[in-house]
């Protein structure tokens, strides 16, 4: 199983990924040293919508169509 994801930062700016194991990569986001340098340094980060898929490909696209969202249509995703 794969997610596409949305992470609001510290700072309000919202981050869109994808991942195999959703609870360890909110993880790596706030804690790890390696990894993605945008959330790196608006720490702390709270997940605000996934989306579950059976195929990377899927999940990578819809990854690529939340970051063609603007902020608006994110945050209706979630409210």
């Amino acid at each position: 199983m794969f997610y596409a994801y949305i992470l609001e930062c510290s700072d309000g700016t919202l981050y869109a990924g994808c991942t195999t194991d959703l609870e360890r990569r909110v993880h790596e986001h706030n804690n790890a040293k390696h990894g993605a340098h945008y959330t790196k340094i608006r720490r702390p980060v709270v997940l605000r919508h996934c989306e579950l898929f059976l195929t990377l490909a899927e999940a990578r696209s819809r990854e690529a169509a939340f970051k063609r969202m603007s902020r608006t249509e994110k945050i209706r995703l979630f409210q």
